[in-house]
Formats: C-alpha cells, structure tokens, sequence
C-alpha cells in the first residue's frame, strides 16, 4: 500500500498518479509473483526435458507430467499478466473496474493454489508407484524429484498471493468509505456552474420558470 497521504483505491491512488519503480517492485505481491514465474519455469522445464522417455512419461507412464506442464504454462503467464495489470492500475480511474482486476487476481491465485496442490499430490503418488526410477542412459531422476519440489513451494507462494489479494481488497473497500477517493470516470465527478443571469453575468437566485410558477400558483379564479 502506498504510504501517503493520498486516497488509495484498492491498492493505488487517483487516475494519473505518479508511477514510482521502486515503490512497485519493493511490493510483497509483486516480488511474490516473481518468485512464482521462477518456480512455474522451473516445473515446466523439468517436465518438458527430463519427464518423457520416448514419449513416456517417467511419472509412472501416467499424465502427471502433461498436467505438471500445463499448470507450469498457466502460472507462467498469469504471474506476468498480473505483474502487467499491476503496472497499469494507476491508470484505471473507473472503481468498479479496478474491484473486477483485484476480485480477478484474488480468484485466480485461490485456483493456482488449489490446482498446484492437486498437482503436487498428483505427482507425488505417481512417482511413488514409479518401480524403474533409474533407466540406463537416463539421468533426469534429480529434474523430476525438482518438479514436485518446486510444485510444493508454489502452493506456498499462491497461497501468500491469495493472501495479499484479499487484503487489497478488503483495504480497497473500507478505504472506499474512510478515504474521501472519489471516482471521476463518469458523470458523478463532473460539476456546473449556475444559471446565467439576464446580464450574462452571475448566477439565478433561483431556478428558470420559478417566478412563472409562483404566479400561477398565486392565480385566484374570477367570482362571478
């Protein structure tokens, strides 16, 4: 969260603020998604060179490795997607748009955590029931013992960003109400001026046709 005294807005300031790197890269989630785009490349990597032999998959000849690539793949591009969407927020002035970003990464990390966990058991079990863990010729045993490390400290990471997400949401709420920010995207920030008098200059003392109605609702009928 930023520290001044400006109105935050689900972890930002009002359109246009000033975009501090230093700031941006010191931020727990942001430094996190590192970190998880690091361990999804390892997994990924792992897998995809030392996971096969011959096609087969070394996790058992099961489809451990073809589900430990593709959530490698999807970890890869969310935690740069986010990292992006982070970058850009700033500039989001619209509020709902940025509660829709922050609910989108909350519940996107929940889902990599519970689909790392999947596939960390997954993975695990598999290369239990594995009976030839060493082939002649074939030293990818320490790549796919790494896979299913790196598939548990990513349960971990996803879960701090799960964390973190939550938080900027329910700070970004409660700031909604205590801040005083204001949301300029629409019509709500826009003011006008007063009625122009006869002379062009000043403002109505009241609005047009007023004096019209009161004179009507002063009208007495005629006695006959």
């Amino acid at each position: 969260m930023n520290s001044s005294s400006e109105p935050q807005a689900f972890g930002a300031g009002r359109t246009g603020s000033a975009f501090d790197p230093i700031e941006f890269i010191k931020k727990p989630q942001v430094i996190l998604r590192v970190v998880a785009w690091v361990f999804a490349t390892i997994v990924f990597a792992s897998i995809a060179q030392e996971g096969y032999v011959n096609g087969v998959c070394r996790y058992n000849e099961s489809n451990a490795c073809g589900y430990g690539v593709a959530i490698g793949v999807i970890a890869f591009l969310l935690t740069i997607g986010f990292t992006a969407l982070d970058v850009y927020f700033p500039n989001i002035s619209n509020i709902k748009t940025r509660r829709t970003a922050v609910l989108s990464e909350l519940g996107a990390s929940g889902a990599l955590t519970f689909f790392w966990f999947i596939g960390f058991c997954y993975m695990t079990d598999q290369w239990r029931q594995e009976d030839q863990k060493d082939l002649p010729e074939w030293n990818g045993r320490n790549s796919v013992q790494a896979a299913i490390a790196f598939a548990f400290f990513s349960i971990l990471v996803w879960a701090a960003l799960t964390f973190f997400a939550f938080r900027r949401y329910r700070e970004g709420v409660s700031n909604l109400f205590s801040s005083g920010y204001e949301d300029h995207s629409g019509t709500g920030g826009q003011t006008y001026g007063g009625y122009p008098s006869t002379g062009g200059v000043g403002s109505f003392s009241q609005p047009p046709f007023t004096a019209t109605q009161q004179s009507q609702s002063s009208y007495q009928p005629p006695t006959y």
